[in-house]
């Protein structure tokens, strides 16, 4: 199974899982998956609704927010904000190597007021590094 890194209680990152995982992630308490990959991202990588299927087969709650080359957006936050505040339980997001999440978590939380200090923390007890991320964090905690 794939390498699953909590963040805290309401969420866990990951780099990319495949249908085989299902099960194990389902057996691990998560009622919710977070897709963050596009799909073709690279070649041989599970395709989103593969996984969706199996997902959602299990019980489990499947979002598609992929994030691009692009960057972030306003609706691509907002779209994981509402994941997390609607979940009963802990989420699991996946993206390539698990970065990609953990940074959306990230701006979703601040911009629903957290603590960019705690967040950054969180993070780097997972293994992720989001001092790069600091200003916006802070301008999306303060935004409130």
């Amino acid at each position: 199974m794939a390498d699953i890194r909590t963040i805290n209680e309401s969420i866990s990152v990951a780099p990319q899982i495949t249908p085989d995982d299902i099960a194990a992630i389902k057996a691990a308490g998560f009622k919710a998956i977070v897709n963050n990959r596009p799909d073709d991202e690279e070649g041989g990588q599970p395709e989103g609704d593969a996984i969706r299927t199996v997902a959602e087969a299990a019980g489990l709650s499947y979002a598609a927010i992929p994030i691009t080359h692009a960057g972030f957006s306003h609706p691509q936050i907002d779209a994981m904000t509402q994941v997390l505040v609607t979940t009963d339980g802990p989420v699991l997001a996946y993206c390539r190597s698990g970065t990609r999440s953990c940074n959306l978590w990230a701006l979703a939380a601040a911009k629903a007021g957290r603590d960019p200090e705690l967040l950054v923390g969180q993070a780097r007890a997972a293994g992720y590094d989001l001092s790069g991320m600091r200003p916006t964090l802070d301008a999306l905690a303060g935004g409130q």
